[in-house]
């Protein structure tokens, strides 16, 4: 599974002119799964991204997590995370999860996190979106969960 994690000041999404998912402190993660992923796999990533130490403690150093913060979390699928550019200049995305795997791993991530955190926001899967953030640091981390 790829994710793109950052920490943001507030961020959220927009389908269709109308605002879906919205936080404020917290985390964005853009996430992609691909063929080889499970359902273990998305609570590997989800067990990663809330206990991440990544927020400031009060000496402002990186030591604090989302859980211990207290941040929102808002979630976008985002296939385009699998890109292969190494061949020319058109991406291929034949390294993400095909759609009916990609939304049932999406799903997946967003029921585990709601079961460990209180503020879990989401975009919609397939949906053209459009994402707002303001990036905190900035601080932006990928992250690969085999």
């Amino acid at each position: 599974m790829i994710g793109l994690l950052q920490r943001v000041r507030e961020a959220s999404v927009t389908v269709d002119g109308a605002v879906v998912g919205a936080i404020g402190p917290g985390l964005l993660l853009l996430v992609c799964a691909e063929p080889a992923d499970t359902e273990a796999t998305a609570a590997r990533l989800v067990e990663k991204l809330l206990k991440l130490r990544i927020f400031s403690d009060d000496a402002g150093k990186m030591n604090r997590s989302l859980v211990d913060v207290g941040g929102g979390l808002l979630v976008v699928s985002q296939f385009t995370l699998a890109a292969d550019v190494r061949g020319g200049n058109r991406p291929s995305f034949t390294g993400a999860a095909g759609p009916e795997q990609g939304r049932t791993l999406y799903e997946a991530v967003l029921r585990l996190a709601r079961d460990r955190h209180p503020v879990v926001q989401a975009g919609i899967f397939g949906a053209d979106m459009k994402v707002a953030l303001v990036n905190d640091g900035p601080v932006t981390i990928p992250l690969r969960i085999v």
